[in-house]
């Protein structure tokens, strides 16, 4: 049965409020949003616009995934990042607000080494979607990035995001285990790397345990592997007056800190995300 554009928000965010889903509303929206090709304001100024009976059993079964805790974004195929629209895939870890931090975090340096040299070259690691690099490449024109990832798929992915936002000229993909294929030297080295404890991941919202791919969260035993392996290895691949920038978990700043120290960095800059948490370490070689 068709129903108006008013009465399918309606019916959706009852059903996701019964069902006890948090930003019920929004998510709501974006579902029938996306899937009537509709937009905010759509359904304010014609909210008695019929939609088809079609579509509405395509809503319906999206509302039944994200009932099941499908998160929204996996749902619709895509999330926003730092004004960037990027697609996703079952093997690329949902880019998230907080990562946009690590962008902010790295730029000053992308646009300084850029007006010192005319160029950048970013190494992004463990890239995914491509989020990092392609948010980087977007604010400094004259960069240019490669992408590594152990995950073919994800690599696919974020090429396609490359294409998608006209960036491709200027990112690279490559398949590496870290740093095992890696040649040549950075101006940057980025990296959101998995940084989970592997006993704490069964605790995680089911949202992230159950669909995020489990090698972009597991850190290891101490959620510390991979800080490890880029500490031990990024200098062998920084240019002169080169930085490493990572991510880390809001309780992992001193033991983060103090990886690199002993691997011969200093800390250049920390930096907490929108919610006050411990987010980005900006690391140089001493």
């Amino acid at each position: 049965m068709a129903l108006t554009l008013a009465e399918l928000l309606r019916k959706a965010r009852h059903q996701l409020t019964e069902a006890g889903i948090a930003d019920a509303a929004l998510d709501a929206r974006l579902l029938v949003e996306h899937f009537s090709a509709t937009t905010r304001t759509d359904a304010i100024a014609d909210p008695d616009r019929l939609v088809d009976d079609g579509v509405v059993k395509v809503v319906g079964a999206a509302l039944v995934r994200r009932i099941s805790g499908e998160p929204v974004h996996r749902i619709l195929g895509f999330r926003e990042f730092y004004g960037l629209r990027l697609s996703l895939s079952k093997e690329t870890l949902e880019p998230r607000p907080d990562t946009e931090t690590l962008v902010e975090a790295v730029l000053p340096f992308v646009r300084r080494a850029v007006q010192g040299k005319g160029a950048c070259s970013i190494l992004d690691l463990g890239t995914g979607t491509g989020a990092i690099a392609l948010a980087l490449l977007s604010a400094a024109p004259q960069a240019v990035a490669t992408g590594v990832d152990i995950s073919a798929d994800a690599l696919a992915t974020a090429a396609r995001n490359a294409a998608d936002l006209g960036l491709d000229g200027r990112f690279r993909t490559l398949q590496s285990d870290w740093f095992e294929k890696i040649s040549g030297r950075y101006d940057a080295i980025v990296s959101n790397p998995p940084y989970i404890a592997g006993k704490e991941i069964a605790a995680l919202q089911k949202e992230v345990r159950d669909f995020d791919p489990r090698q972009a969260l597991d850190g290891g035993a101490d959620g510390l592997d991979v800080y490890r392996i880029i500490a031990a290895n990024a200098a062998a691949h920084l240019e002169k007056d080169g930085i490493v920038a990572v991510e880390i978990g809001s309780t992992q700043k001193e033991d983060v800190t103090a990886l690199f120290e002993r691997t011969g960095f200093i800390v250049l800059e920390a930096m907490r995300d929108l919610a006050g948490n411990d987010r980005v370490l900006v690391f140089s070689p001493v």
